[in-house]
């Protein structure tokens, strides 16, 4: 079974109050779903058509596992938190 990455970029920040409140909730939600964080905040380069934009990264073991936790109770409170405090866009990708 292949690892997975759940890759997570900020387009735009309206809020930083909802995305502090989304943070403090989604840290334990991804944490207790296996997820490891593995990298979070800005680009240290960017390349080609690269944006400087907050960039996560977390490691789980399986995509199931990373989908499981992104569907999670937990996660989706930590989304309802977050409402529209940002524009984001989040990828789970599968290791080789």
């Amino acid at each position: 079974m292949s690892k997975a990455y759940w890759v997570n970029t900020y387009r735009a920040i309206h809020d930083a109050d909802k995305v502090a409140a989304y943070a403090k909730l989604a840290g334990p939600a991804i944490t207790a779903g296996g997820g490891r964080f593995l990298a979070r905040g800005e680009p240290a380069k960017v390349y080609e058509q690269g944006l400087m934009q907050r960039t996560v990264v977390i490691e789980f073991d399986s995509v199931a596992q990373a989908t499981a936790t992104h569907d999670s109770p937990a996660y989706q409170a930590a989304l309802a938190a977050l409402g529209d405090g940002a524009e984001r866009d989040i990828r789970i990708i599968e290791g080789l």
